[in-house]
């Protein structure tokens, strides 16, 4: 029966009960025989009990609002009705929408309580709330809308403030658009973020020059000595290692939390996966093989008689260099920079998480998280399957 055009305002009717199915398929079967119009509808279901928002605009000389009791009535379920003066659209103009992900061992009343004032602080409008984890609280998505006055920069910085002051759960916001769900490439950074371990200290180390290295480590991460120098001299020091303890070494490398499933994941998905890294090819071309990445750039080591020769061959994989291959990979394999999401944890990380279009500063230090797009420090890598807005229970069905 087509819809009876009315004048009447229109009524949002709230059902909730416990959830089985066919209660959805009752009520509007209802409303459809009565000719009313449906203008909006939302359901959700939240540990067994449904929540059905319906706005409809209701016909004339019929009591359709009766016939819905009798019906709830049947189904056990409850009903509310509410007139509404002038139906909200679902994009109010002037605003744009975003998107909070926290993500945390086990996330309570004081975390989200905490994100929801700094939202209210900044004047940022919940609009939904979801849950993405499967077993317990872990991560939520919340779904705002913020006036296009209002920048999200600030509202950004004051979630990162919240973020590092607490160390049981990380808090990103990102621009809710098409990319956010359809990046297409990840790079990630090697040493302290695929793996747990910088492999030139366990070289340094094998190699009785460990305090020396970390002398001249030290020294660059002071500004005293730049990137390209302080790779030159601690690889002079690794002269005479013999490669199979090198190769030894990068057989057996430790794994970061999460890397394995999110790879997994990633490539069951269809991503492109790559190493750039500062560190050294045997290691970066061992995990490529071990976790099937498709691209692996880094270091090359010198080789002579089977021993290090103490130089790297080629050009040093840099700051500017990470960047420039980032660009080269996304080029060759025709993937917008917006669809590329960036990983690391130093300081010539940073170029390269500028250039993608979601730089995540993983496990890294407070300059490094402040420029990035988001950060993650208190989850494993598999994190990052959150921040795409893919739940537990998908991103389990995809590695299975």
């Amino acid at each position: 029966m087509p819809p009876i055009q009315s004048s009447q305002a229109p009524v949002l009717i709230t059902v909730t009960g416990k959830d089985y199915p066919g209660i959805t398929a009752r009520l509007t079967g209802l409303l459809a025989d009565q000719g009313a119009e449906l203008l909006d509808i939302e359901q959700v279901v939240v540990q067994g009990r449904v929540i059905l928002c319906l706005l409809v605009r209701l016909p004339e000389a019929r009591s359709v609002l009766k016939e819905l009791l009798f019906v709830a009535k049947e189904l056990g379920v409850e009903l509310d009705f509410e007139p509404v003066e002038e139906p909200v659209s679902s994009a109010a103009p002037g605003t744009i929408r975003h998107v909070v992900t926290l993500v945390g061992r086990a996330l309570g009343a004081r975390e989200l309580n905490a994100v929801a004032e700094r939202l209210a602080e900044h004047g940022a409008n919940i609009e939904r709330i979801n849950r993405l984890s499967e077993a317990g609280l872990a991560s939520v998505e919340v779904r705002i809308s913020l006036s296009a006055e209002r920048q999200p920069d600030g509202l950004r910085r004051s979630l990162l403030e919240l973020a590092m002051s607490s160390s049981s759960f990380d808090v990103a916001l990102q621009r809710e658009s098409l990319f956010r769900r359809s990046k297409r490439l990840v790079v990630m950074d090697m040493d302290s973020t695929l793996i747990r371990i910088e492999v030139i200290d366990e070289l340094a180390r094998m190699h009785g020059v460990g305090e020396q290295v970390a002398r001249i480590t030290e020294r660059a991460m002071q500004g005293e000595m730049d990137y390209d120098e302080s790779l030159r001299q601690r690889v002079a020091l690794l002269r005479g290692l013999e490669v199979k303890a090198v190769r030894e070494l990068a057989a057996r490398l430790p794994l970061t939390e999460g890397a394995e499933t999110l790879m997994r994941v990633l490539k069951r998905l269809g991503y492109r996966t790559a190493i750039i890294s500062g560190g050294f090819s045997v290691a970066a071309e061992a995990l490529q093989a071990r976790l099937g990445l498709d691209y692996a750039y880094s270091n090359v080591l010198e080789e002579e008689e089977g021993r290090l020769t103490g130089r790297t061959v080629g050009p040093i994989v840099n700051a500017r260099r990470k960047a420039e291959l980032l660009e080269r990979i996304a080029r060759e394999e025709g993937i917008l920079l917006d669809q590329v999401i960036a990983v690391g944890d130093g300081a010539n990380d940073l170029l390269m998480l500028e250039r993608a279009g979601l730089g995540i500063a993983f496990r890294a230090k407070p300059k490094l998280r402040e420029a990035a797009d988001t950060s993650i420090s208190a989850g494993g890598l598999d994190a990052i399957l959150y921040l795409l807005g893919l739940s537990a229970r998908e991103f389990q069905e995809v590695s299975e």
